[in-house]
């Protein structure tokens, strides 16, 4: 059985998929299924676009009565390829908090995986590798251990 944290970012590759289809209202991405739970290095990239999910560093929180809460960094990483890269990444960077916003809480078959997730960061790379873009979303999801 794979541990909670690699369950909640398949279960957030899961939902990408499903839901970034082009065919999804209110969503306009269509990442082809090009949504991946590992990370994919720039040059390793042939289909476009496409998005990588990685566990960060998760750390937790001591409560009483052994309750535990932990906090589970994850990067989301965008590529694509095409003129005016920049605004590419920024409609996906839309769709992607419209769609967390969404889905605060992942539950798969009936199971809350997690209570909480929240966007920390979004940066892209300014333009530098136009008409490629990288850009970047980092999470901090909140579950009970």
């Amino acid at each position: 059985m794979a541990s909670k944290r690699t369950q909640i970012v398949f279960a957030l590759v899961d939902l990408f998929k499903g839901t970034l289809d082009g065919a999804t209202l209110p969503y306009t991405t269509n990442m082809y299924e090009n949504v991946y739970p590992t990370q994919i290095f720039f040059d390793e990239v042939t289909d476009f676009p496409t998005i990588c999910l990685s566990q960060g560093v998760e750390t937790r929180q001591y409560l009483p009565g052994n309750f535990k809460w932990a906090f589970l960094g994850i990067t989301i990483r965008i590529y694509v390829n095409q003129e005016n890269a920049k605004d590419a990444l920024e409609a996906i960077f839309a769709d992607i908090e419209l769609l967390l916003d969404n889905n605060n809480t992942l539950i798969v078959d009936g199971n809350s995986l997690c209570t909480d997730i929240r966007i920390q960061t979004i940066s892209d790379d300014e333009g530098l590798l136009e008409p490629i873009g990288v850009g970047e979303i980092e999470l901090r999801v909140q579950y009970p251990v």
